[in-house]
């Protein structure tokens, strides 16, 4: 194309061109409307020809229209999102040919949003208001906000390549929301768009829907019998709600008594008493109130009742009771009448029904007794004739009367049973007539005491006394409790060193009476030490003391703690306890010991393992190390061992060096070492020529051979061809007045007892024109003179150089340098 305009500027202007026109020139279309492109020639002589093609790679998906035959129009109808191009109109004229783009955007917005989830919204839970707005394009320039008047609650914006875009706007109403609008608007930022089509917006109401709330309810009522009582009871809630009533009766039953706002009942009697309950419900749940209705009464069917029987044997039990039909509820008092004397037993305000029991009747409790109900309405009387006479009585104890030993922490249990007394009771007392708080179980005839588990503070005397009608017996035990549950435990106080004092400390827990407890040590037979306990109210830890300075002839010793609580009573396998130690004496590491296998010369990629060994208590640090030119290098570290082992899977040249096992514990240390050495063929050979391998006829040369190896290798330098075989120790040669003779293929061959490696190297000697070659004077001068100097100078500075850098790769480096003729 920008051939075909250059070739157009270039033509003649003798001619007069054509005028082209495309308009629109650019232009935003909506989605669904007609439009056409409109490309015109004027001034042009002859037919003009057009053509419409697109600058993207895509149809134009338009017809084209030709109403005069200087003018072309490219028609969308309708106008779609794929018409969205760079249009290009092309016009030829005769020779002459000229073009013009548009750039065609489109967009849609057709429809207001679409607002959905408003419709039934549940009070207290989350919901989702959905605005859906469809037919959108270009889908990227939508922003959407959700709106409660004019606050914006949550804004979105849409997405690329979407027709439709949504927004989700979540909210948990509350009943008050109910009715209130909500609007979502959508705003289209497209470029080009007329201003008044850039905004649609939909409105909508929240139809909340909650449970019934504020239910009210009328107040408690007190209705005569055979008057009426009217209740009413509202609430608000969405969905309306409908109002039942039902009334509770016995056993927590309801019946139903009908629908609506209002309840009336007329001509109530005392079955009417009760809670009415009005619960109003909708779709969304209820609630429900209750009102109390209460039907007055005076007081009737009045009675009073003896149970087991109005005739009774003294020291039996009798209940007493009161009954009345009354509303509001009575006062009942119940009376004694003896001799012509009124005796007040129990007056219960606000009754129908009371009870008095008595435990056991005496002689005095018999005669008339009385119930009275009174309330505000009238009063009514019972009553009935209750008889009393009299029982023997006999007390057995058991375990017998005595003393009584009982070991802390058991269960123990004293027995008491009555004789020829149906209804004896029971009391459980200590010196002093103190109460006792233990567990006590009676059944019939007999009553148990429960000590368990039992403490130091349960040792006391513990009296049964049994009390039937008017006669009153007793019987008493003493109790002495022990505790000595466990053996002794022997703790060392640090360590036992031979010369040096030890102590041992020998405990003994929760011991009673401490009094009574004797701790001795024995070695053996031997009685070293006794102690006697001291008196103590509760349980006590007692702890004896051994200080001792062990020798040489106490290890192994078995030193005794042996506790013994002398006590009445005590079991004789429970009165004695022992603990016994052994004397284990401490020392400084001693035979340590470093061990390499397979072997201590190994061949470089071997694999080798390093053991330590001490003997030391307490175990103390095993430290394992290598030193190589005098640097250090841990290698590993075993704490609180007397053996360990480190293994090298492939040794290197590197791995040489002496090894040490070192073994450390608080009262010293020991070393012990081995050599290790790594051998290794020549490898990595490398020939230096000095100062240069391309040399003038009478110039010195000084060949230096590095390489890498153990043990040193033997280094031979050798003319190829000639024979001639030239030795160093070191590595280093020096070939002096060179001719070009000397000119030829150089062997270094460097070989230890494991192997070899050759280099081969050239040397060029150029041939001096001017001078002749000197003589063998001149020569021995040259090297002895200052020429040697230079040359030895400089070689020496290479050599200490190579030497250096050698040493810190942990190599050999043949390097001195030894002046050979050749």
């Amino acid at each position: 194309m920008a051939f075909t305009i250059i070739m157009i500027l270039a033509l003649p202007l003798a001619a007069r061109s054509f005028v082209m026109n495309l308009e629109p020139r650019r232009t935003v279309l909506r989605v669904g409307d007609a439009q056409a492109l409109r490309c015109s020639a004027r001034d042009c002589v002859g037919s003009a020809t057009f053509t419409w093609t697109s600058l993207e790679d895509k149809p134009l998906f338009a017809r084209t229209e030709s109403p005069s035959p200087s003018v072309s129009l490219l028609v969308m109808d309708p106008v779609t999102t794929e018409h969205e191009n760079v249009v290009v109109c092309k016009v030829t004229c005769g020779n002459e040919m000229k073009q013009m783009f548009t750039a065609v955007k489109v967009y849609s917005f057709p429809r207001a949003p679409v607002v959905s989830g408003n419709e039934h919204m549940q009070a207290g839970e989350a919901g989702a208001l959905t605005c859906v707005v469809s037919d959108v394009y270009p889908s990227e320039y939508l922003e959407i906000d959700w709106l409660q008047g004019e606050t914006v609650l949550h804004t979105e914006e849409g997405k690329t390549d979407v027709s439709a875009v949504s927004s989700t706007y979540k909210r948990t109403p509350q009943p008050e929301d109910n009715g209130k609008e909500i609007t979502c608007r959508a705003r289209h930022g497209f470029e080009g768009m007329p201003e008044e089509q850039k905004t649609k917006e939909t409105t909508v109401s929240l139809n909340v829907m909650y449970a019934p709330r504020d239910i009210k309810i009328s107040e408690a009522a007190v209705v005569m019998m055979g008057m009426s009582f009217t209740l009413m009871c509202s609430a608000e809630g969405n969905p309306s709600p409908v109002t039942v009533w039902r009334r509770r009766g016995l056993a927590g039953r309801s019946v139903a008594l009908g629908e609506g706002e209002t309840l009336t009942v007329h001509n109530v009697t005392v079955s009417h008493t009760g809670a009415y309950e009005c619960e109003t419900s909708n779709s969304v749940g209820s609630v429900r109130a209750t009102v109390n209705i209460s039907v007055q009464t005076p007081p009737r069917n009045t009675s009073i009742a003896v149970s087991p029987s109005s005739e009774l044997k003294e020291g039996d039990g009798v209940t007493i009771s009161c009954h009345t039909d009354s509303v509001p509820a009575a006062l009942l008092v119940l009376r004694r009448v003896s001799e012509g004397q009124q005796t007040e037993l129990q007056s219960s305000p606000d009754s129908t029904s009371s009870s008095l029991t008595l435990s056991s009747v005496q002689l005095a409790d018999s005669g008339l007794y009385q119930c009275e109900a009174v309330n505000q309405h009238g009063s009514q009387t019972a009553s009935v004739q209750v008889s009393v006479t009299v029982y023997p009585l006999e007390v057995e104890l058991s375990p017998g009367e005595g003393l009584v030993t009982v070991e802390r922490g058991t269960s123990f249990t004293l027995s008491c049973r009555a004789r020829d007394c149906p209804h004896p009771a029971f009391f459980w007392k200590s010196p002093l007539d103190a109460p006792v708080h233990s567990r006590s179980e009676t059944q019939g005839p007999s009553s148990r005491l429960f000590l368990g588990p039992v403490e130091p503070q349960d040792e006391r005397a513990y009296t049964c006394e049994v009390k039937c009608g008017s006669v009153l017996k007793a019987r008493r035990t003493e109790i002495k409790v022990y505790s000595f549950p466990s053996d002794p435990v022997i703790e060392g106080v640090g360590a036992h060193v031979a010369g040096e004092m030890s102590t041992l400390r020998c405990s003994v827990r929760d011991v009673f009476p401490a009094g009574r407890l004797q701790v001795e040590w024995l070695d053996g037979d031997e009685v070293l030490l006794s102690e006697e306990g001291s008196f103590s109210s509760g349980l006590q830890n007692r702890t004896s003391t051994l200080t001792f300075t062990p020798g040489a002839g106490h290890q192994g010793r078995r030193i005794t703690c042996r506790a013994s609580l002398h006590m009445e009573g005590v079991p004789a396998n429970a009165s004695v306890r022992s603990a016994v130690t052994t004397v284990a004496l401490h020392y400084s590491p001693r035979n340590t010991s470093i061990a390499v296998s397979p072997s201590s010369e190994l061949k470089e990629g071997d694999g080798v393992t390093i053991s330590c060994h001490t003997d030391s208590v307490p175990a103390g640090l095993l430290v394992l190390r290598r030193v190589s030119e005098g640097q250090q290098t841990e290698l590993q570290s075993s704490p609180d061992s007397t053996s360990s082992s480190l293994t090298l899977s492939s040794v290197q040249l590197a791995d040489s060096g002496l090894y040490q096992c070192e073994a450390i514990n608080q009262h010293g240390s020991q070393t012990a070492s081995v050599q290790l050495i790594v051998k290794a063929p020549p490898r990595n050979t490398t020939v230096q020529v000095l100062p240069s391998s391309q040399v003038q006829e009478g110039q010195n040369v000084t060949i230096c051979c590095r390489t890498v190896s153990f043990p040193p290798p033997a280094v031979t330098l050798t003319k190829l061809g000639r024979g001639v075989e030239l030795h160093s120790p070191d590595g280093t040669f020096v070939l002096l007045n060179l001719t070009p003779n000397d000119t030829g293929l150089y062997q270094v061959n460097v070989t230890n007892d494991l192997g070899f490696e050759t280099e081969v190297f050239t040397i060029s000697v150029m041939e001096r024109q001017s001078s002749p070659p000197p003589s063998w004077n001149n020569l021995i001068f040259s090297i002895t003179g200052l020429g040697a100097v230079a040359i030895m100078g400089t070689t020496a500075g290479l050599v200490i150089h190579h030497l250096n850098q050698a040493r810190k790769r942990g190599v050999y480096e043949l390097a001195k340098s030894t002046q050979q003729p050749i």
